[in-house]
């Protein structure tokens, strides 16, 4: 199967989760800070925060990426995090790592710079979050441009907020 095939199962794959999580969190009494607070409130204001902290870490890890810093890119992820593939999904950060790095990277660098675009933070009660977004692979004299959905799944920890699930397809 195609590296190219092979993102796109796995970004089909971390939607179909993210919805999944989505409709359990909605599901069970978690609702966004954002639709449930005055805007003006502090509840609110800390939505907003949170939103902007999490917008932040997304941006920095595509600057890492395109720095060819894979620790940066990687950097808001969890260790014990998810990474949906075509294949199923690995567990770790370490395997998502040696994933990217397989099908991505050559000679220590990405083969095609990276941006997010249409991103949508929706907060699922106060300590997590799902990210959906469209990613792109930009294109270049070797590969034509790639580009997708993601939805993460996000997680307020003692280190600040880390991406515990990434389904990119």
């Amino acid at each position: 199967m195609s590296a190219r095939r092979r993102a796109r199962l796995a970004r089909l794959a971390r939607l179909a989760l993210a919805a999944a999580a989505a409709s359990l969190a909605l599901g069970t009494g978690c609702a966004s800070a954002r639709g449930t607070t005055a805007v003006g409130t502090p509840a609110a204001a800390s939505a907003t925060n949170d939103e902007q902290d999490i917008r932040d870490a997304l941006q920095a890890s595509a600057d890492g990426w395109n720095r060819a810093d894979i620790d940066a890119h990687l950097a808001p992820d969890a260790d014990t995090m998810t990474f949906m593939t075509g294949r199923g999904p690995l567990r770790g950060k370490e395997k998502t790592r040696e994933a990217l790095l397989r099908s991505f990277w050559r000679d220590g660098r990405p083969l095609q710079p990276l941006r997010f675009e249409s991103v949508q933070v929706r907060m699922l009660g106060r300590d997590h979050a799902l990210v959906l977004g469209r990613f792109i692979l930009e294109g270049n004299a070797e590969r034509k441009e790639a580009s997708g959905w993601f939805s993460l799944t996000w997680a307020r920890t003692p280190d600040g907020w880390q991406v515990i699930h990434d389904h990119s397809s």
